[in-house]
């Protein structure tokens, strides 16, 4: 039986079909001569009729485009109502999935479980491009047949572990191979071994130099075997040692059955290393072990105690925690930040002055005034970097290099909003801040930043010191934010910098959707000061920043008619008279018609 094939004119047809509406069905031309003349045909060749896909059975259709590339089953999608039904079915996405990854035997939870696996192993992918050498461009290093996604990565002394979605830790080593000359040269995670499964989380030593990280931490789930006669197994939380070298497993602890963590981080030197838990109620635990003496044989009993933060205020619940050497910063659920400082000189650091520091009590936590919900920060040596619910970047802290991108090289002891500079069509320098970040991090005298772009393209953001290549393209630095010549993956979602190598990981999570809010009017306009809590202002009535943001605002909306709506609430937000106001809005549902809205659109907002 010879099947109808889509040819060149249903290709033209199904393009023609996305400007129709979608109301149209998408058709195809028969390809196979008839048996015979057909009524009306006049015997004429070469003209088939038109058949319509819809006819084709369900499961023909989704077979067919599960051997498509996944980028051309996202734009097939897109032509019309039926195959943006067809393309978006989990039976084809099943299909794509085994296919991309056949070892894969559960899809895991969520909405669309086959459709979100399929897209993480497609776009999974870790980059690295190394600040020496002449090759100066983007690498890709081998990717784990058995990794479900990338979740996060960390890069150690010698090699790299990567987990995924499924917690699978997986070893990327650096070996010498062979080239296609017959050259041996030596290859950055090239190799992957599996170094344990049911992870959780894992950390290393927190110094943004690779050289301290001898020992990878791993929080995991285990299964403990019963007692004699008792009931069967229990799964306990545990914490393993690994040596990053060799991957050999030197320390196990194991907690409480009754004690379920999510997150590790490590603080302190290494004969005082402390281990920060956080459970999945919020509350954060720690432990003190030395690390000189785990690659000694022996066995010996660490205590838990409860952390300062959770014991002096019981009500908050912890979200997530960033550390370092000498500090530890945590994050609620509510988005206020708290902050923990070991050393005096880190704290003259960060807050410019030694006015509150207790020697004696170094856990205290330290409450940090911010205007809105922080979502997620970066910790360097003495410099940090938090990101708010609205998308804005505030830094605070050391800055001899520029490092917090303020322009400038002047230390800020509270957080401060910063920008970046670019240059016009003019070639004159302009200012803009930055906003909705996808990652942000921050080493030892220099700041990174993952943007995208209107066309949704990603871009990579620098400032500090450029010494040792550390910023591609600006090797004397910059004090502000500046496009770096780096080349970004389409889906990348965080980045790690070394001494050595600049490390960026792709992986797109379709359940992990943009939190970002519109910045209200009010606070557009009410917080021109480039500084939180200073009275210093070089737009008085804050127009220039509220503009930017609105133009920030419309221009993410991806159809003119999100536009024209978006508009009519930004002229509700702004300081105008009433007839003012009626005049836009009457002005607006104008264009909207004629640009075939179809209707007068919503009624606009009460003045």
């Amino acid at each position: 039986m010879l099947y109808p094939i889509i040819t060149h004119e249903a290709e033209h047809r199904a393009n023609q079909v996305q400007g129709e509406g979608e109301d149209s069905s998408a058709w195809v031309k028969r390809s196979c001569p008839p048996c015979g003349p057909e009524p009306g045909s006049g015997g004429k060749k070469g003209r088939g009729n038109p058949v319509s896909v819809q006819l084709f059975p369900p499961e023909l259709v989704e077979h067919i485009i599960s051997f498509l590339p996944v980028r051309d089953i996202v734009a097939l999608g897109q032509t019309c109502r039926y195959f943006r039904e067809v393309c978006d079915g989990e039976g084809v996405w099943r299909r794509i999935c085994r296919r991309l990854s056949p070892r894969l035997r559960e899809q895991g939870a969520g909405a669309r479980p086959w459709k979100r696996a399929a897209i993480l192993n497609y776009t999974k992918g870790l980059y690295f491009q190394a600040f020496g050498g002449r090759r100066r461009c983007l690498s890709k290093s081998v990717a784990p047949l058995l990794a479900h996604g990338y979740r996060r990565f960390l890069p150690t002394k010698d090699h790299v572990f990567i987990l995924d979605y499924a917690g699978t830790l997986f070893f990327l080593k650096n070996a010498l191979v062979s080239s296609t000359l017959g050259q041996i040269q030596w290859k950055r995670a090239c190799r992957y071994v599996v170094l344990c499964r049911g992870a959780k989380d894992f950390a290393s030593d927190p110094r943004s130099d690779t050289v301290y990280r001898k020992y990878l931490y791993v929080l995991a789930t285990r299964e403990q075997p019963g007692g004699v006669g008792g009931p069967g197994g229990r799964a306990c939380d545990c914490v393993e040692v690994y040596l990053q070298s060799s991957g050999q497993r030197v320390f196990k602890m194991t907690f409480h059955h009754s004690m379920h963590f999510k997150q590790i981080v490590l603080v302190g030197q290494e004969t005082q290393r402390a281990l920060l838990l956080l459970t999945e109620e919020g509350k954060i635990y720690s432990l003190v072990v030395n690390e000189t003496q785990l690659d000694q044989p022996r066995s010996y009993t660490v205590q838990l105690a409860l952390r300062k933060v959770s014991r002096c205020l019981p009500h908050l619940r912890v979200a997530r925690m960033a550390s370092n050497q000498s500090s530890t910063l945590y994050i609620t659920d509510q988005g206020g930040v708290y902050f923990e400082v070991h050393t005096p000189g880190v704290y003259r650091d960060l807050f410019g002055t030694l006015h509150a520091f207790d020697p004696l009590d170094q856990q205290m936590p330290l409450a940090l005034s911010l205007p809105a919900k922080i979502l997620f920060c970066a910790l360097g040596y003495n410099h940090l970097g938090l990101v708010d619910e609205f998308g804005r970047i505030f830094m605070q802290g050391n800055n001899r290099y520029g490092q917090l991108g303020t322009g400038d090289k002047m230390d800020r002891g509270e957080p401060t909003q910063n920008f970046a500079r670019s240059r016009s069509q003019a070639h004159r320098p302009m200012v803009h801040y930055l906003q909705r970040p996808i990652a942000l991090w921050c080493g030892l005298n220099h700041s990174l930043v993952l943007s995208q772009s209107s066309d949704f393209s990603k871009e990579l953001l620098g400032c500090g010191c450029g010494a040792g290549g550390r910023l591609p393209g600006w090797p004397k630095g910059s004090a502000s934010f500046v496009k770096l010549h780096v080349k970004v993956p389409l889906c990348a979602c965080s980045l790690c910098s070394t001494r050595e190598c600049l490390y960026m990981l792709s992986s797109h999570d379709i359940e992990r959707r943009p939190t970002y809010r519109d910045l209200p009017a009010s606070k557009a306009t009410g917080t021109s000061e480039s500084t939180v809590g200073t009275g210093t202002s070089q737009d008085p009535g804050g127009t220039a920043r509220a503009c930017e943001e609105y133009l920030s605002q419309i221009h993410s909306c991806l159809t003119l008619q999100d536009r024209m709506e978006k508009m009519k609430e930004i002229v509700g937000w702004m300081p105008l008279l009433a007839a003012q106001k009626d005049f836009f809005w009457e002005a607006l549902n104008m264009l909207q018609r004629a640009a075939g809205g179809g209707g007068p659109g919503p009624t606009p907002p009460e003045s």
